[in-house]
């Protein structure tokens, strides 16, 4: 899903964009997990209240730069051993657990109940013997007493119950070793169960049987990774975390038991799965790798069709939606049986309102394997719905094969349902409202999660980047693949750099902040590869060192210290000092251009630059050079020239006079002060006497002056967004003196994803349905907001206005004076205005050091004799969100009901 960054805001013409930045950044819809779409969605829809988020970014132009501590010697906390080589390949010793398991369940619709039995054939390779073992129990989440509940905020979230069950209903365990079974004792601590076995199990090849016979209530909504859903045709079935799963044993911490709490995902050995599902006759069950009784469980019609997708590229339909609606009541019940081979894990779906469809995928090796969607008619109300969800499905199963590592199961099924977006071998589950860009982006994303953590089988639970951020990274290259980049929206790094000063990515994911944790274990994590990859090892040895990575430890279990010592031993370079900024800390970034002077003051002999690097990151620095006859250089300075300290100058050949210098001209880092990236030698003034009140009587003046603002009483907004090809709508009502609302839709889930009602001295704030509360200073900050032109208000004194000796040109070439508005001793506002016309066409927004708004206006239209933007360029979670406005009315009669 999606987390927060920063952003605020103030004219009343920007409001609506600029609010719904804030919301985004306040509630933190970065639980980017699941819909990666929706998470960038939600990031935007919560844009409101920006101005309340909590990541800080410092603006001094003093430098806070230690090379001692970047470049320090030590790094890694411990030698290369037998087990995990200093090369980052597993030793010679290395050992590792398997778990397989033959599962037998019943699924029961009538109560919405599991009732099952495991047998696991769990086997030891360590050197140590094991008196007892520990299992995992994942439904206990849903008690209402569990560490998970306990620790969920009161106003919920993504992974927070919705309603508790009474988890795992155990009704026995029984271990065998060497062949005698016996009942055993146990102990369940929350998502936790203790087997003491009845000797201890040996080392280096021990092998016990656990046994254990269970039931469950299926939860309606199951932290965003199971659950169900009542569709037209039936309900809808996403079965996760439906047994009792073995814990890692292994050489780093031994047992790994840390409890399941919602937002850290799992752990797995890996095993072959034997499993069966019995449920009611006339559902389709789908699963994790092969069904092997076809014959048994569909129609002659059926298993033609199937046959027929398996030799077809393009979609085949296997059940369609006529056939759904024609179904009878089954009678009985039917046992569908599955394969699953070297696998960490097994989930599956079930309904009678599932349409089902499939298509060949074509493997790198020449072997074939499956792709397949099952969804409810509910899911195909928009030509681009999930009848395309199949073709999204071989397109990326077919890219990451051939880039990264082939895939290894023999299906690879989407299903529509409940749960926004989660995960499992060869299956995933994805929101049955998604769409267009939304269903690609979620339907990719979560297969890349295949790659990682299924295939390179890192711990989910104490290090979410390896699996989220490494994935996200690989999804970049696969919608710029797919279609001809249908989908793809390039990001910009950036925009992001004032965003990243929260925790660390090397934090366990249930101690990072839910705000940020979108940013630290997606976004972050996969800037920092395409930076690894596009500035500082190059493409070639990046993606020879990523594949080493892959191939040495697929079905393995890899630590932060294996990535890092693999990427630097193949790619040939000491990246101690990027991992140690970018991964271990929450370091700043900001590079400048401190001065540009010429050789014994001649331009033809050469020009000296010195740039400086004023927060604790370093990375290298990419400058574009442009000189007085037009032409532009670029200079690459790897980040060892700040090996001896923060200052750096060099000398760039040229034999005219250098009439601009930027860093980073491609906007691909996060540097958290972008404006002290560019000089200009050849600066325009602003007039002389011109004063910051004269600039902004402009402005009113432009827009249509005093007379015609002020006779405005109240208005109401209508925009549409989109983020890759799913449309936001966005509603904003203001009405003078004190009313206020922002509503903001997301048509393809039929949600309104954030509002904010503002009635006098009552403010509302809900996200996703919930209530979220405001502190008093917070709501001082929205009402703030509500001043419909604020230059007005400034014009009338109380704030200190300064205008700008010089004239900013923007990256469109237009010239603009800028005008600093002072409101108390933290709140500061940049506003651009057009020396042309007058017109305000951008607006940053502070709140101490905080940015808390970013925003270009343009394509100003008259309505009611007042110009207001119809174009909203807004900059979010790396990417650029356009709001074109739809509809603006004035004095249109706004009453009390609108404000609900």
């Amino acid at each position: 899903m999606c987390v927060g960054l920063p952003p605020k805001m103030k004219p009343f013409i920007l409001f609506s964009a600029l609010c719904l930045k804030r919301f985004c950044y306040i509630y933190g819809y970065f639980q980017i997990e699941t819909l990666m779409t929706i998470n960038k969605i939600l990031l935007c829809s919560g844009v409101l209240l920006a101005s309340l988020g909590n990541v800080a970014v410092g603006q001094t132009a003093t430098s806070k730069y230690d090379q001692h501590e970047v470049f320090g010697p030590l790094f890694y906390p411990a030698n290369g051993n037998e087990y995990r080589s200093a090369s980052g390949a597993p030793g010679h010793k290395y050992w590792q657990n398997r778990a397989d398991y033959t599962i037998n369940v019943v699924l029961d619709t009538a109560s919405h109940r599991i009732d099952g039995s495991v047998a696991i054939t769990y086997k030891n390779s360590s050197p140590d013997k094991l008196p007892f073992v520990w299992l995992q129990m994942d439904q206990n989440i849903y008690k209402e007493d569990s560490r998970g509940a306990a620790t969920s905020v009161v106003t919920g979230g993504r992974f927070a119950n919705r309603s508790y069950t009474e988890g795992y209903k155990i009704k026995s365990v029984s271990v065998a070793i060497g062949g005698k079974k016996t009942e055993v004792k146990y102990t369940v601590t929350d998502t936790r169960m203790q087997v003491i076995l009845p000797e201890a199990l040996k080392a280096e090849g021990g092998v016990a049987k656990i046994y254990v016979d269970y039931a469950y209530e299926v939860p309606q909504y199951g932290t965003d990774r199971t659950g169900r859903l009542k569709t037209k045709y039936g309900w809808v079935y996403e079965i996760a975390q439906w047994y009792p799963r073995m814990e890692v044993y292994d050489d780093v911490l031994g047992w790994n038991s840390i409890p399941y709490q919602g937002a850290a995902e799992f752990y797995l050995e890996y095993g072959d799965f034997d499993y069966t599902v019995t449920a009611p006759a006339g559902m389709v069950v789908a699963g994790s790798g092969a069904l092997v009784n076809e014959a048994q469980v569909l129609t002659a019609k059926q298993q033609a069709q199937l046959a027929k997708a398996r030799n077809s590229d393009q979609t085949v339909m296997i059940k369609d939606s006529a056939e759904v609606a024609a179904a009878k009541p089954g009678t009985g019940m039917q046992s569908w049986h599955f394969q699953c081979k070297n696998a960490r894990d097994v989930s599956w779906a079930a309904s009678t309102a599932f349409i089902w469809d499939a298509a060949r995928i074509n493997l790198p090796s020449g072997k074939k394997c499956l792709a397949q969607s099952v969804y409810p008619v509910e899911s195909i109300q928009t030509s681009n719905g999930w009848q395309r969800s199949t073709e999204y499905v071989k397109g990326s199963i077919e890219f990451y094969s051939k880039q990264w590592f082939e895939y290894t199961y023999p299906v690879a099924t989407n299903v529509a349902g409940i749960v926004g977006g989660m995960e499992y071998p060869g299956i995933v589950f994805c929101s049955y409202r998604s769409t267009g860009g939304g269903l690609w982006g979620v339907t990719d994303h979560e297969f890349g999660h295949n790659w990682f953590p299924m295939i390179v089988g890192s711990n989910e639970r104490k290090y979410a980047w390896m699996d989220e951020g490494f994935n996200t990274f690989i999804n970049d290259g696969s919608s710029k693949a797919f279609n001809n980049g249908e989908y793809y929206q390039k990001q910009q790094g950036q925009s992001m750099g004032r965003a990243m000063s929260g925790d660390p990515i090397m934090s366990t994911p249930d101690v990072i902040q839910s705000s940020y944790l979108g940013i630290a274990a997606y976004y972050k994590p996969s800037m920092g590869l395409m930076i690894l990859r596009d500035y500082i090892l190059g493409k070639e040895r990046f993606e020879y060192a990523f594949r080493t990575y892959i191939d040495r430890w697929a079905f393995k279990h890899p630590t932060p210290w294996d990535f890092f010592r693999t990427m630097e031993n193949v790619a040939g370079e000491d990246l101690s000092w990027f991992w140690r900024g970018w991964y271990l800390n929450s370091w700043k970034l900001d590079q400048a251009v401190k001065d540009v002077k010429y050789v014994s003051n001649d331009p033809s002999k050469g020009a000296l630059i010195t740039v400086e690097n004023l927060e604790q990151m370093a990375l290298p620095v990419i400058l574009a050079i442009t000189d007085s006859k037009g032409k532009t250089d670029t200079v690459k300075l790897p980040a060892e020239v700040w090996q001896r300290g923060g200052t750096w100058t060099f000398k760039f050949e040229s034999d005219s006079k250098l009439t601009k210098v930027v860093i980073d001209p491609d906007k691909a880092f996060p540097d958290v002060d972008p404006s002290n990236n560019v000089w200009s030698g050849s600066s325009k003034k602003a007039p002389a006497g011109l004063t910051a009140n004269e600039v902004l009587k402009k402005y009113l003046q432009a827009i249509g002056g005093t007379d015609k603002i002020q006779a405005i009483k109240d208005q109401t907004i209508s925009a549409t967004g989109s983020v890759q090809g799913t449309d936001i709508k966005m509603t904003k009502k203001i009405k003078s003196p004190n009313k206020y609302l922002l509503d903001v839709f997301i048509p393809m889930m039929n949600v309104h994803a954030s509002k904010l009602i503002i009635n006098g001295d009552s403010i509302t704030a809900i996200q996703m349905g919930t209530p979220v509360p405001l502190d008093a200073a917070a709501k001082e900050r929205v009402k703030a907001n509500m001043v419909l032109i604020p230059e007005l208000d400034y014009l009338k004194g109380g704030v200190d206005m300064q205008l700008s000796p010089e004239i900013v040109t923007d990256d469109n070439g237009k010239d603009n004076y800028l005008v600093t508005v002072k409101e108390d001793e933290t709140t500061r506002t940049e506003l651009y205005y057009d020396v042309a016309t007058g017109l305000l066409s951008k607006k940053i927004s502070y709140n101490g050091d905080q940015i808390t708004g970013a925003i270009e206006t343009s394509e100003y239209k008259e309505v009611g004799g007042v110009k207001f933007p119809f174009l909203l360029k807004n900059t979010i979670s790396g990417q650029q969100v356009d709001f074109k406005v739809d509809d603006i009315k004035v004095n249109s009669g706004l009453t009390d009901a609108d404000f609900k």
